[in-house]
């Protein structure tokens, strides 16, 4: 009997059923991802996410890799990099995606999947 489990994505917090039992059937294995989308999932603190959000990320990492990363500010792309919001700069899932590792502090685009346990 193949197991299956209703969970919330980690990224989206959408119900999906996860064939954790039947890992082949299971929505995400429909999904290809690239050698560069797996490392990166591999560093994330995510337990299962639903298709689309496996598609979205799919597609930031490898849009990341065809922009060059600089940790100046100047060099960063407001829409894409981060927003301003009431004067203050929130970066982006994307931004977080390129500079390429989790710095724990909770930042609310987190790409990695971290959450503050507070």
């Amino acid at each position: 009997m193949s197991k299956h489990e209703h969970k919330n994505c980690g990224r989206c917090n959408k119900s999906f059923e996860c064939k954790v039992g039947d890992i082949s059937n299971c929505e995400c294995m429909e999904v290809i991802l690239s050698i560069q989308t797996k490392n990166f999932l591999s560093k994330t603190e995510y337990d299962c996410i639903c298709k689309n959000c496996l598609i979205q990320i799919n597609q930031q990492v490898n849009k990341s890799h065809e922009l060059v990363f600089s940790s100046k500010h100047s060099d960063l792309i407001e829409g894409i990099h981060y927003n301003i919001e009431n004067r203050n700069i929130v970066y982006s899932e994307f931004y977080h995606i390129q500079r390429g590792f989790c710095c724990k502090m909770g930042c609310r685009n987190c790409a990695y999947g971290y959450k503050n346990k507070t």
